[in-house]
């Protein structure tokens, strides 16, 4: 793949992508609203279970507020290079646009899965590093340079295991055609990412540590910030299953593309 080619061709997308958000400033305020109001109603959520209990297992309530800052966080920089991407790999099958996009002298799932970018979700991303920073005060944390990397090349592993478990239920539109559904159904889960996963037991917890692992995604790198890790085990996981995942995704993307014969066929 020409390197420079796909970074020039992304300058394109992003300039492509503040003119369509400019366009409609009305309704990238609006988008910002709702999810500072969402995730204001999170942030409620804590006081709610706090107000009940002292901790819940070994995190208290700062703690939590900063898993919920991080998860919020790594959420919305997700959307904003990915989400929109995903959701509309169906319309791309269905309406025979991706004819088109095959026949571009440029990798096809780069240009599927980076297409649009939501600019209104780097804000958004920006009122979760508040509350994250925020909690770390309350709580007397002074993170070195060292675990700043660390979680932010956690959050990046994370990012990633979304994009690459959401990317493969986008293809399966490849069999169904539509298959917005199933990938809004993934992205509700991202919910479950701002609990600690001690609050969580039995297959349930194995569930989402591995097979869709939306609590490694923000406890990891939460740990790191917050002194709650003893061993490498847990960050190591992490980067396991983001590989594991970045492997199955590669794979699922070729065989679903081989399916592909056009909505004229």
């Amino acid at each position: 793949m020409n390197v420079k080619r796909h970074l020039h061709l992304y300058a394109a997308l992003w300039k492509n992508s503040v003119a369509r958000e400019m366009s409609f400033k009305g309704n990238f305020i609006l988008w910002i609203l709702v999810e500072f109001l969402w995730f204001g109603l999170q942030l409620s959520f804590v006081s709610v279970v706090f107000s009940q209990t002292a901790a819940v297992g070994t995190w208290t309530k700062w703690q939590m507020v900063l898993l919920v800052g991080a998860s919020n966080f790594i959420q919305q920089l997700y959307q904003a290079f990915f989400l929109t991407n995903c959701t509309n790999l169906s319309e791309l099958v269905r309406t025979g646009k991706m004819d088109f996009l095959l026949l571009l002298p440029v990798n096809t799932r780069f240009l599927v899965s980076l297409r649009v970018v939501d600019l209104g979700a780097f804000v958004n991303a920006l009122f979760g590093l508040c509350v994250m920073i925020f909690a770390a005060a309350k709580l007397s944390l002074h993170p070195t340079a060292m675990q700043i990397a660390g979680f932010s090349a956690l959050c990046v592993v994370g990012i990633l295991i979304h994009y690459s478990l959401m990317f493969i239920l986008a293809t399966i539109c490849f069999w169904t055609v539509r298959a917005q559904g199933i990938v809004w159904g993934y992205y509700n889960l991202f919910n479950i990412a701002r609990m600690p996963d001690e609050a969580f037991r039995g297959a349930f917890k194995a569930v989402f540590t591995f097979a869709l692992p939306v609590l490694l995604v923000s406890n990891v790198p939460v740990r790191v910030l917050a002194h709650k890790i003893s061993s490498p085990a847990s960050w190591l996981l992490l980067i396991g299953v983001g590989l594991a995942w970045a492997v199955i995704s590669e794979w699922f993307w070729r065989v679903s593309v081989r399916r592909y014969t056009s909505a004229s066929s």
